[in-house]
């Protein structure tokens, strides 16, 4: 998602995490094209997010998380983000690249359940792998 939403830099990047259904657990990373091409809005290309959706389908998956980021905000959902926010049980992930562009720097990343309008913060707990605060790895909060 890091090494997305720096590409994709200065335009905010989507995907997806897909993984089994009913598992909550993200398995496959499927990064998609911003339709907008945009600094400040995202939206899936609805060819592409139709062969993402059966492929899941046809996998057993589903969305387990869906993410985009802010290029010049803080990683909390807009409420543009909100009003979008169509699966029930997906995690939201907002990446900020505000401070580093395209270029190596801290990165916000930050997860939500966004529910009927409701937004839930949520730890993000990456198995394997704790940053430090000195290392240049994507900050986490």
């Amino acid at each position: 998602m890091v090494e997305h939403a720096r590409r994709d830099h200065p335009d905010e990047a989507c995907g997806v995490i897909a993984g089994p259904v009913g598992k909550d657990e993200a398995v496959r990373i499927v990064p998609m094209t911003n339709a907008e091409r945009s600094p400040t809005f995202f939206r899936f290309d609805p060819q592409e997010q139709l062969k993402v959706w059966m492929e899941m389908d046809d996998n057993d998956e589903e969305p387990v998380v869906i993410y985009h980021s802010h290029t010049a905000t803080a990683a909390y959902p807009s409420r543009t983000d909100i009003s979008y926010a169509a699966e029930p049980n997906a995690h939201y992930v907002i990446l900020s690249t505000r401070e580093c562009g395209q270029d190596v720097g801290p990165v916000e990343i930050r997860s939500y359940r966004i529910l009927d309008g409701a937004v839930t913060e949520e730890p993000i707990t990456i198995r394997g792998h704790t940053p430090s605060e000195t290392s240049r790895e994507p900050r986490v909060r």
